[in-house]
């Protein structure tokens, strides 16, 4: 590529950072579409953790992701602001696998009201009576559920709406059930297979109404009758409307985050990345002269370009994940030290600036590869295996050390063979030296 054509696309570089920046930017004020998702540790809120009991789910990724989805909706519901709601599994490597969901609360600091925004949404499952479970309960009148009934596999995940009905003989308040299509296809089957069984429905664990199946049930209707008062259903339709979990969950743990901590960890986190690349910035101009400039342009490029990746995606910046961004800048600059090493190499030969600078990437190339590799594996290992924090810190870092492969490969080439010369000097052969040598 000649030397006008090098030209050419820096400018077009600089033009597509320096709009993007523009984005960043404007992204940053209020009502924006992609303003940057802070967690808990750097803003003000509650963190609680719960723990689902997934031991009777067969599938157990639709059950969290249909957990995760309808405890959103319920805290939506009570207008939180911009509440981070995700879903983990513990134990990978040690064989106790735990999954977990977690829930954080910007802007509420009082964990009680956190675990009321929560609620305990009701658990609605329904029940095959076994055979000899009337044996079974006259053997052992404390015997469990499971010991009594057979799981069927329609439960709360597959209802649409609940309503609250009055039975038109006697005026006892009812509980209307009514399923989505896939809900109306698994009833419908359930009807159709086992008339003359017992069909009972579980709240909670506990047996609210035990009704004999007479016939197929095909509309995707069905009724809760437990000898509720009109605000006992009013209160269990409510419940239930705002979702009805497909698994049960127990509150693990909880923290709660001040403002002023969130605040400085924050402000910390960011002082640390400024005064981090200033001295970068310092030591690559010293250092490898008008080389380490362009570097450190370069390095720009390479920050502005990791933020609007964590605004697209979005990723949620913790401290730990402000740690790997900031950690993944000095990375970002060991791919141009090492072209700007083997680039002096090849001038300390007597080749010339632009063939030096040619040999220096492609001799450099394998080292850089190799390396990024193995921290890009390192990165996936540890959002694979970790929790959430350290999830965060992964997948910064992991981010950061792609997008460096890209600016230090292609931008700081780019920069460098815009403005190599073919006509060479003494002087021009010292800015592009570096340390202590000027040849």
């Amino acid at each position: 590529m000649s030397a006008r054509k090098y030209i050419v696309w820096s400018l077009i570089l600089i033009l597509v950072f320096g709009l993007l920046g523009y984005f960043l930017v404007r992204q940053e004020r209020p009502g924006a579409k992609y303003p940057f998702r802070l967690g808990l540790d750097l803003k003000s809120g509650t963190e609680l953790v719960y723990r689902a009991d997934t031991s009777k789910v067969e599938d157990v990724g639709g059950a969290m992701e249909s957990l995760r989805t309808t405890i959103e909706r319920r805290i939506n519901a009570f207008g939180v602001a911009e509440p981070i709601i995700q879903t983990e599994s513990a134990g990978l490597v040690s064989g106790n696998k735990e999954e977990r969901l977690i829930v954080e609360l910007p802007g509420v600091t009082d964990i009680e009201e956190a675990k009321n925004l929560i609620g305990k949404t009701p658990v609605l499952e329904f029940y095959l009576a076994k055979p000899n479970g009337q044996a079974i309960l006259e053997a052992n009148p404390n015997a469990s559920l499971d010991e009594l009934f057979t799981p069927t596999g329609l439960t709360g995940r597959y209802l649409s709406r609940a309503s609250v009905i009055f039975d038109p003989t006697t005026q006892a308040a009812l509980v209307g059930l009514n399923f989505n299509s896939e809900g109306a296809d698994l009833f419908a089957k359930l009807t159709r297979e086992h008339k003359g069984e017992i069909l009972a429905i579980v709240l909670d664990g506990a047996v609210l109404s035990a009704p004999v199946i007479q016939d197929e049930i095909t509309n995707g209707q069905a009724q809760i009758t437990g000898r509720f008062t009109p605000d006992e259903a009013k209160t269990l339709v409510r419940d239930l409307n705002y979702g009805a979990l497909p698994v049960p969950i127990s509150l693990s743990t909880s923290q709660t985050i001040g403002a002023s901590l969130g605040e400085a960890a924050l402000y910390s986190g960011v002082r640390a990345g400024i005064i981090g690349f200033l001295a970068l910035a310092l030591f690559l101009i010293l250092w490898y002269r008008l080389p380490g400039l362009l570097a450190s342009l370069a390095l720009v490029s390479y920050i502005v370009l990791s933020l609007v990746i964590f605004k697209m995606i979005p990723v949620t910046l913790t401290a730990a994940g402000l740690a790997g961004f900031i950690l993944s800048i000095g990375m970002a600059v060991d791919a141009n030290v090492l072209i700007f090493e083997r680039t002096k190499e090849e001038l300390k030969k007597g080749k010339g600036i632009r063939e030096s600078l040619h040999e220096g990437f492609h001799r450099a190339w394998l080292s850089i590869r190799d390396s990024n590799i193995a921290s890009i594996i390192t990165a996936i290992v540890l959002f694979w295996l970790g929790t959430s924090a350290v999830k965060g810190f992964a997948l910064t870092l992991g981010i950061g050390v792609l997008v460096s492969m890209f600016t230090a490969i292609t931008v700081s080439r780019t920069f460098l063979f815009a403005i190599a010369p073919r006509n060479e000097s003494g002087f021009k052969r010292f800015l592009f030296s570096n340390g202590f040598h000027v040849k």
